[in-house]
C-alpha cells in the first residue's frame, strides 16, 4: 500500500500498522508495481506521474470530500476505483462557512485586531459594519454541504437564493446562472466542487455583479475562484470584502490580500475540529478495508 503526500499523523499511523504502508517515495519499483491501495489527501492527489509508478493499483482512497488534485479521469481510465469521505464534515465546513460569512460582514476579525493595536484604547471607533440577520445570500453548489449552509442561515431570517447544475426540491430561490445568483445577493457563498469544470467559476464577471456592497466566501477549492479578479475588485472598492478558507497556491496567499480588514483568511480549515478528522480517518480506514476485502467501496465518487 501506498501513501501519497503527507497524511495525518493518526492516519499515518494506523495505515503502517495495519496495512504495512509505506510513503511512494519510499516505495521500491517492485513494492510500488504490487501496490493495490493509495492513500492520499486533497492537498496531494495522485496524478499520472504516480499512476505510472502503480501499475497495480486498483483504489485511491482520499482523505477529504474534494478530490480535484487526483486526476480522475486518468485513474478511471486505468480502471482505478477512488474513494472519498463526504458526510463526515459536512456540518463542520458549514459552521466554519456561516462563520465566516458573520466575521466578513461584522468584521469581527479586524475588531480584534482594532483592540491589540491599542486603537480602542486611543479612542478610536472603528467603522460600522453590516447586519447579517435578514441578509441575502446566494449558495454556489447546493450539494451536502451547501445545503447544511443553508439550514443553519434560515436561521438568520436570511433570504436565500442558490444555483446548481440543476434545480432542487428546495424552497429556494433558483439562479439560472452564477452571474444571476450574485446579482441577487449580498453575500455569495461558494460551496461547489472543485475541478475542472468549476475552474474560475467565479470570475470577474461574478464578482462584477456582486457589486461594491457585496461579499464573497469561499469554502470550495481555490481554483473556483479568480483570485486575480477579486484582488483587483478588492483593490478598486468594487467589493465590499472577501471571506476565505481555500486559495489557488495554498499554502501561499496573494501578498496583497494579507493588510486588508475586509478580508478574512482562514488556513483551509474548514473541517479541521477533533471530531472530523478523527471521522474522516475511520472512513479512510473503512473504504481500505472495504476494497482489500471484496474490491469495493464504501464512498465511492459519483
Amino acid at each position: 500500500m501506498a501513501m501519497v503526500g503527507k497524511l495525518r499523523a493518526e492516519l499515518d499511523s494506523e495505515l503502517r500498522a495495519l496495512y504495512g504502508a509505506v510513503p511512494l517515495d519510499d516505495l521500491g519499483t517492485d513494492a510500488a508495481a504490487r501496490a493495490t491501495v493509495a492513500v492520499t489527501s486533497g492537498v496531494w492527489g495522485v496524478r499520472t506521474e504516480h499512476l505510472d509508478r502503480l501499475p497495480g493499483l486498483g483504489a485511491v482512497v482520499n482523505f477529504g470530500v474534494g478530490y480535484d488534485t487526483t486526476d480522475v479521469e486518468e485513474a478511471r481510465r486505468r480502471g482505478v476505483q477512488i474513494a472519498n469521505t463526504p458526510d463526515v464534515l459536512t456540518d463542520c465546513v458549514a459552521d466554519t462557512t456561516v462563520g465566516l460569512v458573520i466575521d466578513v460582514m461584522r468584521r469581527l476579525s479586524a475588531a480584534d485586531r482594532f483592540v491589540r493595536r491599542g486603537k480602542w484604547a486611543e479612542g478610536q471607533v472603528p467603522p460600522l459594519t453590516r447586519r447579517v440577520t435578514g441578509a441575502r445570500v446566494g449558495i454556489l453548489g447546493l450539494g451536502r454541504i451547501g445545503s447544511a449552509v443553508a439550514r443553519r442561515l434560515s436561521g438568520f431570517d436570511i433570504e436565500l437564493t442558490y444555483h446548481s447544475r440543476t434545480p432542487r426540491d428546495v424552497p429556494y430561490r433558483y439562479a439560472e446562472s452564477p452571474v444571476e445568483l450574485a446579482q441577487g445577493c449580498d453575500v455569495l457563498a461558494v460551496t461547489s466542487s472543485g475541478g475542472p469544470e468549476s475552474h474560475h467559476l467565479v470570475d470577474a464577471e461574478v464578482i462584477a455583479a456582486l457589486g461594491p456592497d457585496g461579499y464573497l466566501v469561499n469554502v470550495a477549492r481555490g481554483s473556483v475562484v479568480d483570485e486575480v479578479a477579486l484582488v483587483a475588485a478588492l483593490e478598486a472598492g468594487q467589493l465590499a470584502g472577501a471571506g476565505l478558507d481555500v486559495f489557488a497556491d495554498e499554502p501561499h496567499v496573494p501578498a496583497a490580500l494579507l493588510g486588508r480588514d475586509d478580508v478574512v483568511l482562514l488556513p483551509h480549515l474548514g473541517s479541521a475540529t477533533v471530531e472530523t478528522r478523527s471521522a474522516m480517518t475511520e472512513l479512510v480506514l473503512a473504504n481500505v478495508e472495504r476494497f482489500l476485502s471484496d474490491g469495493t467501496l464504501l464512498t465511492p465518487i459519483g
